[in-house]
């Protein structure tokens, strides 16, 4: 059993977004699909010795490269992603809901495509799949829908 998600979307995902300027509907429930697709809200370290760390299983090599090919001349983001502390560390995405909720946004602030609307998980499912997972990434949209119904059913 994961965390629950109304609990996560209230009290991180809102805030956080909203923190940083970057809320929406579709925004937070993007955010949320992702935790559901990456970890199932309850792993902070991939299964199998992987590297990615946090509900949205993100690795150090993603980390840095947002850090220093995106939100390096974005200084005000930049900050208010980092919150409290003075530089980027990304163990922080393991036990720092808030920064790791912060740094998925983050990656679907920095991709091309318009954010599909609120309500259109199929939509949201395939711009996870091209901008989070990637096309060498074992996800599949179909994965991320399955289990968007089954944790939302639960």
């Amino acid at each position: 059993m994961g965390l629950d998600p109304k609990q996560l979307t209230d009290l991180v995902i809102r805030p956080t977004l909203q923190r940083l300027g970057l809320w929406s509907d579709a925004a937070e429930e993007l955010v949320l699909g992702t935790a559901i697709q990456e970890s199932g809200l309850q792993y902070l370290q991939q299964l199998g010795g992987g590297h990615a760390l946090g509900l949205w299983q993100m690795e150090r090599a993603t980390h840095d490269d947002l850090w220093l090919n995106f939100l390096n001349g974005r200084t005000k983001l930049g900050l208010n992603v980092l919150g409290p502390y003075t530089r980027p560390d990304h163990t922080r995405l393991a036990w720092d809901l808030a920064y790791a909720c912060a740094m998925c946004r983050i990656v679907y602030l920095r991709c091309p495509d318009a954010l599909p609307p609120a309500g259109d998980i199929n939509g949201q499912a395939a711009l996870w799949k091209r901008s989070y997972n990637t096309a060498l990434g074992k996800g599949t949209v179909e994965e991320y829908i399955a289990n968007w119904r089954r944790i939302m059913a639960g």
